[in-house]
């Protein structure tokens, strides 16, 4: 591919320069070669840039249009703007050093007046970005497709009561996956950004999520048929957009997998703060996929506790992240998925250095974590406290409990007949959050 010119000028390839590093833009903690258990932090982390959020967020807000103008969005002809907003962005990738990247359908090329038309734009940004990844190694992490920023998909997409709607979603999916298995896609996502309701007034919920059902079994059966072999990955959301969002949570979406026999072709992309609008904590969104055996991805961001609504943020929480990957890596990792800055700049983060230390910020973050995370599980001191608590069920009657061996006469009898009243043990839990900050802060 030809060379064009450097859209980002000022900034070189950020290098890891250790803990010790005064530079901005270098890397404290995420050391891309440095080998652990077998395998490259590159290769144990997966980071991807989120194409949205990095190179199509403006800084708008509720409350205002956007701040963020760059230099590569000037000029009259979309399609040109677009080649040249993604040459913008795979020097970004490069120089940052992400080994992946992700988009909507939307993202990297420009809705037409027809589908045709939108067709044929993303045909020509796919050829693009095909040239651009053989050229830098950066593969693509997961797509999708935009089934809620258009007016017609203001009821939804595959939920929509009208059925030229659905067709619609479907073709435009289709359309989705062809492009996630031309550039190489590890997985795709489905994200209903408007699969829900607002007044059950207008609403045949049952119907609803049985179109929702339908829907996704059509995407299994078209993967089958292309021989696409990445991940399919359901992201939940509450709240926002609709009111009641029909995946919201993991919980809820392993209802619904399960209710419709979708369980064996999709696991879960969690979302930081997609966890904690939900009232969860992001580690028990992890822990309740991985109890199912359906971790799959991570949006790697973070909400306000102050703010109701997707704030998006880089997340640098080093604690929240630390018990995240201590799930995450108990789990045996998060195999074809991997952490994605779904995070924007904040509103005032106009300067295109901004989305350099944001990047740098989050994935110093995330490395921090996980070498603290490796520490604890070798440690061994958390998984021996939950060892000992619940070893009251892997001998006598409570190994018959948990194998189903007993049932309520058996126990009762045993209570009246031999155990008695049972004594009491503390849970601890000041203590195991001492330990914690050990690790943390030793």
């Amino acid at each position: 591919m030809k060379k064009a010119k450097s859209h980002f000028p000022r900034i070189k390839s950020i290098a890891y320069e250790g803990p010790g590093t005064k530079n901005p833009l270098a890397f404290r903690h995420y050391n891309a070669d440095e080998v652990v258990d077998g395998k490259t932090m590159a290769a144990h982390l997966r980071f991807s840039v989120a194409y949205w959020h990095a190179f199509r967020g403006t800084g708008a807000d509720p409350f205002g249009p956007g701040t963020i103008q760059r230099p590569w969005e000037k000029g009259t002809d979309a399609m040109s703007i677009a080649k040249t907003r993604m040459d913008a962005a795979f020097e970004f990738f490069q120089k940052l050093g992400v080994p992946f990247y992700c988009f909507h359908d939307r993202d990297i090329a420009p809705e037409g007046r027809t589908l045709a038309e939108s067709n044929r734009n993303l045909d020509q940004l796919v050829a693009h970005a095909k040239g651009h990844q053989k050229a830098t190694g950066v593969k693509l992490l997961w797509g999708t497709a935009n089934l809620f920023s258009n007016r017609r998909y203001m009821c939804g997409a595959a939920t929509n009561p009208d059925a030229h709607v659905f067709a619609y979603a479907a073709a435009q999916v289709k359309k989705a996956l062809d492009v996630t298995q031309a550039l190489g896609g590890q997985n795709y996502v489905f994200w209903g950004g408007r699969e829900g309701y607002e007044t059950l007034l207008n609403t045949n919920l049952k119907r609803e999520q049985a179109h929702l059902a339908a829907f996704l079994h059509m995407a299994v059966d078209y993967a089958k048929s292309i021989g696409f072999k990445g991940q399919f990955l359901i992201e939940p959301k509450p709240k926002e957009p609709t009111k009641h969002q029909y995946d919201f949570d993991v919980a809820s979406g392993i209802a619904f997998l399960r209710t419709h026999g979708l369980e064996p072709h999709f696991k879960f992309n969690i979302e930081t703060n997609h966890a904690t609008l939900a009232g969860h904590s992001f580690q028990h969104e992890i822990e309740t996929a991985a109890a199912h055996g359906l971790l799959g991805s991570i949006d790697a961001n973070a909400g306000d506790e102050l703010l109701g609504w997707d704030t998006d943020q880089f997340n640098t929480n080093v604690k929240e992240l630390t018990l995240a990957m201590v799930s995450i890596l108990r789990a045996g990792g998060l195999g074809s998925g991997g952490l994605n800055f779904d995070a924007k700049l904040r509103r005032p983060s106009i300067d295109p250095e901004d989305l350099f230390h944001a990047h740098i910020g989050g994935m110093d973050a995330y490395a921090l974590a996980f070498k603290l995370a490796r520490r604890i599980l070798a440690d061994g001191q958390f998984a021996g406290f939950l060892k000992e608590r619940y070893a009251s069920y892997d001998t006598g009657f409570g190994r018959d409990i948990a194998k189903r061996r007993v049932g309520f006469r058996e126990l009762n009898r045993l209570v009246l007949t031999k155990l008695g009243e049972p004594t009491p043990r503390s849970g601890k839990q000041e203590y195991l959050e001492n330990l914690l900050n050990t690790y943390l802060h030793g």
